[in-house]
């Protein structure tokens, strides 16, 4: 068992890091709290390639449109700071919203162009600034030398890696594999919303993809698009959208595969928005 330490402001953390920088790695894993095993994963994977890990557990309200989707997103930060205990040491940061974004605070604008007007940028505007801000700010505060980013959320990690580029932000982006429940639901912290019969339901995501890979051999992209649009109908979920993709550039693949292609999906069970993606393609080995 470990024993976590938890922070509230921006100077007792950084204090605390302080007192064991020289010479020691910083790996930093921000997190919205309401963990699970797939979040744990990636901690283990910090403690693993870093001397001190650094969880940050704020539910930022800048990237929701939806106020409602803001207002149920689960707070747990007891049970959380448990969960992180049994991974190990940690150093968890759990700001307040005046903490994050004090009043001279002077808010990041940087212009996404194609890579935040598709998907996620389409469906829920203004997402990615603040997604883009918090972590900004987080770095800013931690100065990690690497953070850890899940798969899952696959265009958020081309954002992050994007303004890091931009604002010449000295950390290491680490892309971690996606975490699934034993069913090949995604794990994510929206889950908890769930009743047993939408777990079961919201299988058809992951189902989706599967199927879309199998047929990859067989079909051009978009033909391949419309038979797992038609593989998803038979489920009871909402589909919100089903993208083929580029992996770099997040274009829409329409006649021809590419090395690395991928499909993300978005769909509601109920209220409750899921998302996961899978790569279609085997990058080129070099």
């Amino acid at each position: 068992m470990g024993d976590s330490e938890v922070f509230t402001s921006v100077k007792s953390l950084q204090k605390r890091l302080h007192k064991d920088s020289e010479n020691s790695s910083i790996g930093f894993f921000p997190t919205m709290g309401a963990l699970h095993h797939g979040h744990i994963a990636l901690v283990k994977q910090a403690l693993e390639e870093n001397d001190i890990v650094v969880v940050s557990i704020f539910v930022n309200p800048t990237q929701f449109n939806n106020p409602d989707d803001l207002k149920k997103y689960p707070r747990m930060l007891e049970k959380d700071i448990e969960l992180l205990n049994e991974a190990g040491d940690i150093v968890v940061f759990a700001p307040e919203v005046e903490t994050v974004y004090p009043k001279n605070y002077e808010k990041l604008n940087i212009d996404l162009g194609k890579l935040g007007e598709t998907m996620e940028g389409e469906f829920r505007p203004g997402h990615f600034d603040g997604v883009m801000n918090v972590c900004k700010r987080f770095f800013d505060i931690v100065k990690p030398n690497r953070a850890y980013f899940g798969m899952k959320d696959f265009q958020q990690v081309a954002v992050i890696q994007h303004m890091v580029k931009v604002t010449k932000t000295p950390v290491e982006i680490v892309v971690c594999d996606i975490i699934r429940e034993e069913s090949g639901l995604a794990s994510s912290s929206r889950n908890v919303r769930l009743t047993e019969q939408q777990k079961e339901e919201a299988l058809i995501i992951s189902q989706t993809l599967n199927f879309l890979k199998s047929i990859v051999d067989k079909y051009p992209p978009i033909k391949a698009w419309k038979k797992a649009k038609q593989f998803f109908r038979d489920g009871n979920l909402e589909l919100e959208y089903l993208e083929i993709i580029h992996p770099n550039s997040l274009k829409r693949l329409d006649t021809k595969w590419v090395p690395g292609a991928h499909a993300c999906i978005v769909a509601y069970a109920g209220e409750v928005r899921l998302l996961d993606n899978i790569q279609l393609v085997p990058f080129e080995e070099k």
